[in-house]
């Protein structure tokens, strides 16, 4: 299910990733708690097919995140927003985007951040800055939507990310955030090889 052209939008990877990351939860019922909680509109779309490289409303996405956090964890919501985008970086960087994986190299996947970002958002842009061996800046300009929660997704994905590129002890700091009145979102990374 696309949506027309004037509402911010996110790949189906995503969703599917979320999705995925239901199932594998372990407790029984935990994708159906999760829809549930969403409107039948939601849980019609959820539930049928969703096709990985289809537009879908981004707002969608963050009803589908906000339920995972009230569903998974409840006292600390931040880390289930952190875990659902380590889980989309495991499944996608594993599978379809391994390509941007070179182990040992956490730079080459970060030098990428453009084209990534690309892959699951419709507007806006993000830029990639070394700033040291084992340090990098990423930008975010010009995203329609911007919560808190999602950027908390984005840190997870790229903690996940440059792990699997080999780095160890990885450390995202989210400097500023146009959700608390910045121009832009940054992330500042380091990791040890």
């Amino acid at each position: 299910m696309a949506t027309d052209g004037g509402a911010a939008r996110i790949k189906g990877s995503v969703l599917i990733a979320r999705l995925n990351l239901l199932t594998r939860q372990g407790r029984t019922g935990c994708l159906q708690e999760v829809l549930q909680r969403l409107s039948p509109e939601d849980r019609k779309v959820l539930g049928g097919v969703i096709m990985p490289i289809g537009w879908y409303p981004l707002e969608l996405n963050l009803r589908l995140d906000a339920a995972i956090a009230d569903a998974l964890s409840p006292r600390d919501r931040n880390k289930a927003f952190i875990e659902m985008g380590r889980a989309s970086a495991e499944e996608n960087l594993k599978g379809p985007h391994h390509v941007f994986i070179r182990q040992g190299d956490p730079h080459f996947l970060l030098s990428h951040a453009p084209e990534i970002y690309r892959l699951y958002y419709a507007v806006g842009s993000r830029s990639y800055e070394k700033t040291g061996e084992r340090r990098a800046v990423l930008r975010t300009v010009g995203a329609e939507r911007v919560t808190e929660a999602d950027c908390l997704t984005i840190i997870g994905w790229y903690q996940r990310a440059i792990e699997l590129s080999g780095g160890r002890d990885v450390r995202i700091e989210h400097t500023k955030c146009r959700a608390r009145g910045h121009g832009s979102c940054e992330y500042a990374c380091t990791w040890e090889a």
